[in-house]
């Protein structure tokens, strides 16, 4: 009976029939009507589009030449490459580190996981606290280590002389943890023979590291950095939090669409899509870069 109830297949869409509808009402069509706002007037939130916009291309048109938005788009790049780097690139040398003790190997599990359970709001005002609010505590603690002078109060300006490192910083903590995982997942559908016969042909711990294991954590890799990429253009929580209104030039796409949203709708669709098109664009060049590797995968 186990066996042949996989065989009647008619009834399949009475299950997929829910997901489906839910995917075409709360994801397919808002899309689809955030194409077409782009090309409308519509200034304030919560108003239909009367009419099409004159020319209807105007607001692409206005991307190229908006100020702010250039300064977002290369925000967004930054962001891109520090999580890139500094997300999955921690989250590879912590991955291995683990996978080679036994001894409180899912304590460091835990701890390194931990800050994905915490909200982004309550995390941007911790570090709102550690850099910014009342001189913070990095200010603090340099006046007390003697690093910075303390009879003249003199502090290191995190919100405008180094706002990019202040705001990235919590970022590239928060979600080290969950690269960490996926990692230390693929590395644990590594055959553990591959290292045994490594060894007795006398590989060091470093050949191993780099003919075994990064080959084999091809496809993981690639995994985790097209999440990285996607991920960089939807950040938008935690900086909103430390740096409300793109103070210091903190500007990135998603919060600068925000804060376009409630004053110009039209406008703030077209950046939504140039969102949608450059994640698309730079999930596929990834992809091509980290090719699936048929030979063996984990």
């Amino acid at each position: 009976m186990s066996a042949n109830i996989y065989k009647h297949k008619k009834l399949i869409w009475v299950f997929l029939l829910p997901a489906f509808l839910f995917m075409l009402v709360y994801l397919y069509y808002p899309f689809v009507q955030n194409i077409l706002n782009s090309f409308q007037h519509i200034k304030y939130m919560g108003t239909a589009g009367g009419e099409w916009n004159t020319p209807w291309y105007v607001n692409y048109t206005k991307l190229l030449s908006d100020v702010k938005m250039r300064i977002a788009l290369k925000n967004t790049v930054i962001t891109i490459a520090a999580t890139i780097i500094g997300q999955v690139g921690i989250a590879l040398l912590l991955s291995l580190l683990v996978s080679n003790i036994k001894l409180g190997a899912g304590f460091f599990r835990t701890v390194y996981f931990f800050p994905i359970v915490i909200s982004a709001t309550a995390l941007g005002l911790l570090f709102n606290l550690i850099f910014l609010y009342d001189k913070g505590m990095v200010n603090q603690l340099l006046q007390f280590a003697g690093y910075l002078d303390r009879e003249s109060n003199e502090l290191i300006d995190w919100k405008s002389k180094h706002a990019m490192f202040t705001m990235l910083t919590p970022v590239i903590w928060q979600y080290v943890g969950f690269y960490f995982v996926i990692l230390l997942t693929g590395l644990s559908g590594i055959p553990a023979e591959l290292y045994e016969a490594a060894t007795i042909d006398g590989s060091t711990k470093r050949q191993m590291v780099r003919y075994i294991t990064l080959p084999l954590l091809r496809n993981s890799i690639g995994t985790c950095v097209i999440l990285a990429v996607t991920g960089a253009l939807k950040v938008f929580d935690l900086p909103w939090t430390m740096f409300v209104n793109g103070m210091s030039n903190t500007w990135l796409t998603g919060t600068y669409m925000y804060s376009k949203v409630y004053s110009d709708v039209d406008y703030a669709s077209s950046i939504a899509v140039f969102i949608v098109i450059l994640g698309v664009v730079l999930s596929a060049a990834v992809n091509r870069i980290f090719r699936q590797n048929d030979d063996f995968e984990v």
